[in-house]
């Protein structure tokens, strides 16, 4: 009987023991931290041997393969540990794919992830298939192929998923974007981070798809100079393709094959130049698998977005409330701040990994009254800012940054909550950052 050891009882992590032990393995679940309550029920439930708040080396050297869970570094002693012992180490997305026959849809970025992954989830489900969504999202990919019998997954890929993968393969991959992000990970490296995410199609045939953004010249240098097997598919808003997907008088136009779509742009229902591109590389996708144009478009129609992604909460005394929580680098921001239509208090900060905000600093002026500190350490926004924002105030937690934000807006602004960072200084998850901002706002 084959031993996997498991790093991490999280999501990933217990996905990953029920799909171990449903096939024959012998489980043992290990996390260095305490594991929730919710887990440890599952765990005990189902007879699988753990331990938590602990790494007992002797029980993980003794594993024949081991998934740990994707935010744990590869850089940690334990991990290179098990290297030199010659023990794999794989991702849940690894593990888990071997058991399914399932047609695979594999979306990564560092922006648009969730909502490409989202949407074309929904037009799938309008069009009659048999699809689930994991990944980053939702029940894990592992659990549900234990559970389930979908003939099709739409999967959200971080690159730390992708960094631990070696058979899986994606029949089409989506990549919506490479921006810097998540740089601490990859030794403040941009070009690590961008073979990470080129990962998603290192297995693809010429049998398989890599939609991707033409506008992005991280990956358009990466296509120059590395090789894929894929049949490359292409979206743009800056030019026309003769195949692909673009933008023509307003219209966006899809043409991959006989079915082309032409669609007028003011029908999606999320708006903004992102969301533009995260439709054409659902759409397409929705296409290659066999979608009625149809469905596509009525679907792309009453589709509600992400939660935390530029949410709006409510109005009050004339002031809207926007949730983008989910804002976690600068590039997301960037997106946010660019479909703000009127004056706006910006609530930012957390957690910086590397964030040069230089780029913001145009929207910024244009845009901006007041910037509204979330997060411990602040020196950075305030030497960026300080000298094009006249208000900069430092608050410790969302119910005090909500507050102090209506002080300082007046009926006809916004107030934003898009914080270009990571939470885990001030919250446990960019969800619950998400979840106390709204409660905060509902609560004036």
């Amino acid at each position: 009987m084959k031993r996997l050891v498991i790093l991490g009882g999280g999501e990933s992590g217990v996905g990953t023991a029920l799909l171990g032990k449903q096939k024959g393995y012998e489980v043992f679940v290990s996390d260095k931290n305490g594991i929730s309550k919710k887990y440890k029920e599952v765990l005990l439930n189902n007879e699988i041997d753990f331990e938590e708040n602990q790494h007992t080396e002797s029980k993980i050297l003794s594993a024949d393969v081991v998934m740990k869970s994707p935010g744990i570094p590869d850089k940690v002693a334990l991990i290179l540990q098990l290297k030199e012992n010659s023990i794999p180490v794989i991702s849940e997305i690894e593990f888990a794919a071997q058991f399914t026959a399932a047609t695979i849809v594999g979306i990564t970025g560092s922006n648009g992830k969730t909502t490409t992954t989202l949407l074309l989830h929904h037009i799938l489900k309008n069009a009659g298939l048999n699809v689930g969504v994991a990944g980053n999202i939702g029940d894990s990919f592992a659990q549900q192929v234990a559970e389930q019998s979908y003939e099709s997954y739409v999967l959200e890929l971080s690159s730390f998923q992708l960094d631990g993968i070696e058979s899986f393969n994606s029949h089409i991959a989506i990549l919506t974007n490479i921006t810097p992000d998540h740089l601490d990970r990859y030794e403040y490296d941009f070009n690590k981070y961008i073979d990470s995410k080129f990962r998603i199609t290192k297995n693809q045939t010429a049998t398989d798809y890599l939609i991707y953004d033409a506008d992005d010249d991280a990956i358009n240098n990466w296509l120059k100079e590395n090789k894929t097997s894929a049949k490359l598919v292409p979206f743009s808003l800056e030019k026309e393709l003769e195949y692909g997907a673009y933008i023509k008088d307003n219209n966006i136009i899809i043409n991959i094959n006989k079915d082309k779509i032409n669609m007028p742009l003011s029908t999606l229902s999320v708006k903004g130049k992102h969301n533009t591109k995260n439709a054409m590389a659902a759409t397409m996708a929705a296409q290659l698998l066999k979608a009625r144009k149809q469905v596509i478009i009525e679907s792309l129609e009453d589709f509600e977005g992400a939660e935390h992604r530029l949410e709006n909460v409510a109005k009050v005394r004339g002031v809207e409330y926007i949730n983008d929580s989910k804002a976690t680098n600068v590039n997301a921001t960037y997106y946010a701040l660019e479909c703000m239509d009127k004056t706006t208090i910006w609530i930012v900060g957390g957690v910086d990994k590397g964030n040069d905000y230089n780029d913001l600093l145009p929207l910024v002026r244009e845009k901006v009254k007041a910037i509204v500190c979330l997060g411990v350490d602040n020196d950075k926004i305030k030497n960026t800012f300080g000298y094009v924002v006249d208000i900069i105030v430092e608050t410790a937690g969302a119910e005090e940054a909500v507050k102090v934000s209506q002080k300082l807006a007046e009926s006809g602004e916004a107030v934003l909550l898009s914080p270009a960072c990571a939470s885990f200084d001030l919250f446990e998850n960019y969800e619950d950052r998400g979840r106390q901002f709204k409660n905060a706002v509902r609560n004036l």
